[in-house]
């Protein structure tokens, strides 16, 4: 198993579990973007994501029954807030009780709140083919036939609304602002532009999960996560070689992976199968040696599109902010900065290479979400926003990347301070991570994307992370991919370790030697080696 975030141990875990040997081999620091730390000794600190709720609806995840291993979930009082822009002092809320959501949307636009209440039904009739759907190794299809006979005349109407833009999907659903609010929002949490088919759909699932299971913290830190998922596959018998970066994929004549060599000089051989929990192209184009990897398919991952890169900025504040709008004060998290005119410019100026001046931000009030977080009542408080695409030291250098995050960094405090003014002013810390620190953090945020390539249809499903690639197999005989790159794509929910784990155990079988033989011919008739398009395709 190489690398040792959620979707490697996720991964390393199942097939322990199966009863397999395995060997997780992390090149920096177990957790992989799931990680927190003490900067003062009164404050937890997570260094990059933070809240979960696909994990606490992940049927992989629940699979693992961490509570056994150490874990513990903290929520806020509220779930969700979104201030809306201007002097009105109002913000939009979703709570972990319908009635209090749907309260808070009758009172901006009566009628809201009924609209909100039939969503979250629509919602609660296909939640668990959906989610079986939603995690399932690609193409679903036991889980597709249970939600097309849950849905049956609705199916096509259904399937309508979730490709909307979550622009057109707010107007849709709700008359007021703060509906739709919680759909935008929620949607730009990925890097799909609200005016983009798909959009509302991000929107949609990541509110009715809000609803549905909240937007939960581990209980004392982030780290507490992956360490219950680590203390989990250690009484399994799984070994992990933590801060051993790998070198390359071992490969033998007849182009199967047969094993990892360290960069220390000591080679790691598998009997049965090499998993790759980290960024797909750095594995298939970096770590597989060329001969054994189609030229096409390399071709193909010159493609590969990235999502935006993040800067996030971290500070220890002596208290809770002083928010103007009351509901925003008890959320764990909150989305800042954009209406829904101002989200579409913002998303614009990003796919056009200018640096947004006024950024949306995600931000998190940890210590509302869980009190552990400070012992001397004091608020663990951050957000993040995106840069442009393509703002990279190799476009920028270091000093031009230096200055972009500054600014940004510089501007993400000026909005805040219009929401909750003097907000940083008694900052006890402040530090701010960039794009090339979030990368050296963890060298599996490529380019400081959070996301493992973009989430834009164009790169999911079947497309993800090149045509073809659908499954966790690849074209090399015994290496599977095990990270965001890989369907479903990113967010912790451990989905993309478990289809891998699970491919493995299926290929491993009599049918599953028959059906891997099958898949390994049609991808090589995919990518055998002649330029696109060329004229003797057909």
């Amino acid at each position: 198993m190489i690398g040792g975030g959620p979707n490697g141990l996720v991964a390393a875990n199942a097939l322990a579990d199966a009863g397999w040997d395995v060997v997780l081999v992390e090149g920096n620091r177990l957790g992989g973007a799931v990680r927190s730390e003490r900067r003062r000794p009164e404050t937890v600190t997570d260094l990059f994501s933070a809240f979960y709720p696909l994990a606490a609806a992940s049927p992989v995840i629940k699979a693992m029954e961490l509570e056994q291993h150490g874990l513990s979930w903290s929520h806020a009082p509220v779930v969700v807030a979104h201030p809306a822009n201007g002097s009105t002092g109002t913000a939009a809320a979703l709570h972990r009780d319908i009635d209090a959501t749907a309260r808070g949307l009758d009172d901006d636009c009566q009628g809201d709140g009924d609209s909100w209440r039939e969503l979250v039904a629509q919602y609660q009739a296909i939640r668990d083919p959906l989610l079986d759907a939603l995690f399932s190794p690609f193409p679903p299809l036991s889980p597709a036939v249970r939600l097309a006979r849950t849905l049956r005349f609705e199916a096509v109407r259904t399937a309508r609304t979730l490709l909307l833009p979550a622009h057109r999907m707010g107007e849709e659903l709700f008359g007021g602002q703060h509906g739709r609010l919680l759909l935008l929002g929620n949607g730009l949490h990925a890097d799909i532009p609200p005016t983009a088919a798909g959009s509302g759909m991000f929107g949609w699932l990541l509110s009715m999960l809000g609803q549905d299971v909240g937007y939960p913290v581990p209980t004392g830190g982030a780290g507490e996560l992956p360490a219950a998922l680590t203390r989990r596959a250690t009484s399994l018998g799984v070994q992990m070689l933590e801060g051993t970066p790998v070198r390359q994929v071992l490969v033998n004549a007849s182009g199967r992976a047969v094993g990892v060599g360290l960069v220390d000089g000591r080679v790691i051989r598998a009997r049965r199968a090499v998993i790759g929990a980290i960024d797909a192209a750095v594995l298939l184009r970096d770590l597989v040696p060329a001969p054994a990897v189609p030229a096409r398919l390399l071709d193909d991952l010159r493609h590969f599109e990235r999502d935006a890169p993040t800067v996030k900025v971290n500070w220890t504040l002596p208290a809770t902010p002083r928010w103007t709008s009351h509901p925003t004060a008890h959320a764990g998290t909150i989305h800042v900065g954009a209406d829904v005119a101002m989200g579409i410019r913002w998303s614009a100026d990003l796919e056009r290479a200018v640096l947004p001046r006024r950024p949306f931000m995600l931000v998190g009030q940890m210590t509302t979400a869980d009190a552990s977080r400070s012992t001397d009542g004091s608020e663990s408080f951050w957000a993040y926003t995106h840069l442009p695409r393509g703002s990279t030291v190799e476009r920028l250098g270091v000093a031009g990347l230096d200055r972009m995050v500054q600014t940004t960094a510089d501007r993400m405090a000026e909005v805040l301070d219009e929401h909750a003014p003097g907000f940083a002013d008694d900052a006890l810390d402040t530090f701010v991570q960039g794009p090339d620190d979030l990368f050296r953090a963890d060298p599996n945020l490529v380019d400081g994307g959070v996301n493992g390539g973009t989430a834009q249809l164009h790169q999911q499903l079947f497309f993800r992370p090149v045509p073809g690639l659908g499954r966790p197999g690849t074209v090399v005989p015994g290496l599977y991919l095990g990270g965001a790159s890989a369907h479903p794509g990113g967010g912790v929910h451990g989905a993309c370790g478990w289809n891998a784990a699970v491919a493995c155990l299926a290929d491993h079988g009599v049918l599953g030697r028959l059906r891997r033989a099958a898949s390994t011919a049609v991808q090589a008739r995919l990518y055998r080696d002649r330029p696109p398009w060329s004229t003797d395709q057909g």
